[in-house]
C-alpha cells in the first residue's frame, strides 16, 4: 500500500511536470500517467479488499457493507437496524445499527438490551426464521429468555425428493435416531465444528434396506446433533403448540419499520459511517417513540409523565 501511494504521488509529481511541456507532448504525456495512477489505484483497491476482514470495501462510505436483499442473488449497501418492539404498544424498546449483512448473530444481544431496558427478569422473545442460531437461542435460554424462532428450511434432503432430518424421531431415553423404515441410528463419534460439540449417528445396515435411496446417497444415512439440541428441539414444540406466534411478530415488529421508512423517504440514511448512521437512527426512534406516546396517553398527559 505504501508503494503504490508513493507511485500515485510520483506520477501526480510528473503529471505537472507534463503540463509545464509544450502542448503536444505535455497531451501524450499526461494520456499515459492517467492511465498509469487508474491502474494503481485499481490495485491500491484490490489490496484493501485483500485486507478487509469481510472481502468489502465501499468506497463512498467506509463502515457500509452487502445487506442481502428479499430477491434472491440480489442486495444493496447500507447497514443492518436491529429493533425489539413491545407487542401491546408497539414501541421501539431497544435498537442498534450493525454493518454485519444477516441477523443471526443478533437473538441474544437484543433479547438482553430489550430486557434490561423494561427491567424485567423474564422475557418472551419471537423473531423470524433469519435470526435462527443454536447459539444464540442458547444464550437466551441460559439467561431465561423464552424465545420463537422458526427453523428455516435449507434440508437438501428434502429438496431432492429424499427425507429430511425431520422424518427422523430422536429417542431421549436411548439417545437414538429412529428412521422412516424403523431402524435406529446409535451414537457413533463426536466431532467440533464451527464452536458446537455434534455427535453423528448412523444405522450400518442401510445398504440392505429397501428405503435406502429415499433416504441417502451414500453408503448410509447419518444424522448430526448438536449436544444442545434439545434447547432447539423445545423451542420447536413451543411454536408447533402455539404457531400464532409468528402472526403476532408481523403485527409488531413490521409496523414501526414501515412507519420509519414512510417517514425517511427513499434515501433513507442521509449520514456516513456507523456512528453518525447510528446517531441518525436514535433521532428516528426518539422521534417515533414520542408520536406512539402521543397517540397512547394524548399531548397532556405525555407533558405530565415527562415532568414526573
Amino acid at each position: 500500500m505504501q508503494q503504490i501511494e508513493q507511485s500515485i504521488d510520483r506520477y501526480l509529481a510528473a503529471m505537472d511536470s507534463a503540463d509545464r511541456a509544450t502542448p503536444e507532448v505535455a497531451e501524450a504525456k499526461a494520456e499515459r500517467l492517467k492511465e498509469k495512477i487508474e491502474t494503481l489505484k485499481k490495485q491500491k483497491i484490490e489490496a484493501q479488499l485483500h485486507e478487509s476482514p469481510d472481502q468489502q470495501i465501499s468506497l463512498t462510505d467506509p463502515d457500509a457493507r452487502s445487506m442481502a436483499t428479499s430477491g434472491r442473488g440480489t442486495g444493496t449497501v447500507g447497514y443492518n437496524v436491529q429493533t425489539a418492539v413491545d407487542d401491546k404498544h408497539h414501541l421501539i424498546i431497544a435498537h442498534e445499527v450493525t454493518n454485519v449483512g444477516n441477523d443471526r448473530g443478533q437473538l441474544s444481544n437484543m433479547a438482553n438490551q430489550a430486557r434490561e431496558e423494561i427491567e424485567a427478569e423474564s422475557l418472551t422473545v419471537v423473531a423470524d426464521r433469519g435470526y435462527y442460531k443454536g447459539l444464540e437461542i442458547l444464550a437466551c435460554e441460559q439467561a431465561g429468555i423464552t424465545t420463537y424462532v422458526p427453523k428455516p428450511l435449507t434440508s437438501g434432503s428434502k429438496a431432492e425428493g429424499r427425507f429430511g432430518k425431520q422424518d427422523f424421531i430422536y429417542l431421549i431415553a436411548s439417545d437414538e435416531y429412529r428412521c422412516p423404515a424403523g431402524q435406529f441410528l446409535t451414537r457413533r463419534h463426536s466431532s467440533m465444528e464451527d464452536g458446537m460439540l455434534l455427535h453423528c449417528y448412523y444405522f450400518s445396515g442401510c445398504q440392505s434396506c429397501s428405503m435406502q435411496k429415499q433416504c441417502t446417497t451414500g453408503k448410509e444415512r447419518r444424522m448430526k446433533r448438536w449436544e444442545h439440541e434439545a434447547v432447539v428441539d423445545a423451542m420447536q414444540v413451543r411454536l408447533e403448540h402455539d404457531p400464532a406466534m409468528m402472526r403476532v411478530r408481523r403485527q409488531t415488529v413490521e409496523h414501526p419499520f414501515g412507519t420509519l421508512k414512510y417517514w425517511m423517504g427513499s434515501t433513507h440514511f442521509l449520514t456516513k459511517t456507523l456512528p453518525r448512521v447510528s446517531t441518525e437512527m436514535s433521532l428516528h426512534v426518539l422521534a417515533y417513540n414520542l408520536k406512539r406516546m402521543m397517540s397512547i396517553f394524548g399531548i397532556a398527559a405525555l407533558l405530565e409523565a415527562i415532568r414526573a
